[in-house]
């Protein structure tokens, strides 16, 4: 969702220049910062950045000027009188305490923001040229948030083949923790058979299924592999995909979670916590996606 785009144009003596930015956020978050006398164009500002953006913190920020010769300038009188009457004020204090103020001059005043303003020459229709000049800009940021959407569908992608390969790892290191488990418990009953005479098989069998059960990791590795399926699909869909990819994130991290508690083996935990370390990885990314 990052992204960068200025635009500049100028009609009816009238110039302008559009900054756009965008840093990844979970919803649309738009902030405006337009000068005086162009407050009007935010809601159309909103209605086109929204009907083309779904997420992304976006700052615009717009910048006028009237070329050499256009319109009048206009004194801000009121303005002027209170702060005129504040020097004043200030420069008696400071005088009663002994403390020497350099003189106000009408070039400092002058200077001030919002002191002179030039007035937009009459019949001036440079707003709707701006808004075409905006549409550039939007289009240009949306190009850069695509191209940055390559790159991280590229790292997510690599992403996803670890994950695939973990999981293979982590279903053969399951056979193989079954397999030795399978023959400790076959030796546990041997001796167990060995010295006594009484033994509930029944029992004895509910208790190895139940083992079993809570030690199977079947489920979760066809969970993961379901979610990497749908991690691929997701990312060569078109539209916005971003929400969908957190929430998958989170069903990832679930059955990552989930593998480690069952895992009663060194290296199917191992397993696990590089699983975790992946999807911790591939959520940061998730979050720069539209």
């Amino acid at each position: 969702m990052t992204g960068f785009a200025t635009r500049r144009g100028a009609a009816d003596q009238v110039g302008w220049t559009w900054d756009l930015r965008s840093v990844n956020s979970k919803g649309l978050d738009l902030r405006l910062r337009l000068p005086d006398g162009a407050e009007g164009l935010e809601p159309e500002l909103r209605k086109r950045v929204g009907a083309q953006l779904k997420r992304g913190a976006v700052q615009i920020a717009l910048r006028t000027r009237l070329e050499a010769g256009a319109g009048g300038v206009r004194l801000d009188t009121d303005l002027a009188e209170a702060l005129l009457a504040a020097a004043s004020d200030l420069e008696d204090r400071a005088g009663a305490m002994g403390l020497p103020l350099a003189p106000s001059t009408s070039a400092g005043l002058l200077a001030l923001e919002g002191m002179v303003t030039r007035d937009v020459p009459p019949g001036s229709d440079w707003q709707s040229a701006a808004l075409a000049d905006f549409d550039a800009a939007l289009d240009d940021l949306a190009r850069a948030r695509a191209a940055e959407g390559v790159e991280i569908a590229a790292v997510l992608d690599r992403a996803l083949s670890e994950v695939e390969r973990l999981v293979t790892a982590a279903a053969e290191s399951a056979e193989a923790r079954n397999a030795r488990t399978g023959q400790v418990m076959r030796a546990r009953l041997a001796a167990l058979i060995e010295s006594t005479d009484r033994i509930d098989e029944d029992r004895f069998a509910q208790e190895l299924a139940t083992v079993a059960i809570k030690a199977d990791v079947t489920e979760e590795i066809d969970r993961l592999n379901a979610h990497v399926r749908a991690a691929r699909d997701l990312l060569s869909a078109d539209g916005p995909v971003g929400r969908k990819l957190d929430f998958l994130m989170q069903e990832f991290n679930r059955e990552a979670n989930t593998l480690c508690a069952k895992a009663q083996d060194s290296t199917l935990t191992a397993i696990g916590l590089d699983l975790k370390v992946v999807v911790d990885q591939m959520r940061e990314q998730v979050q720069n996606v539209e």
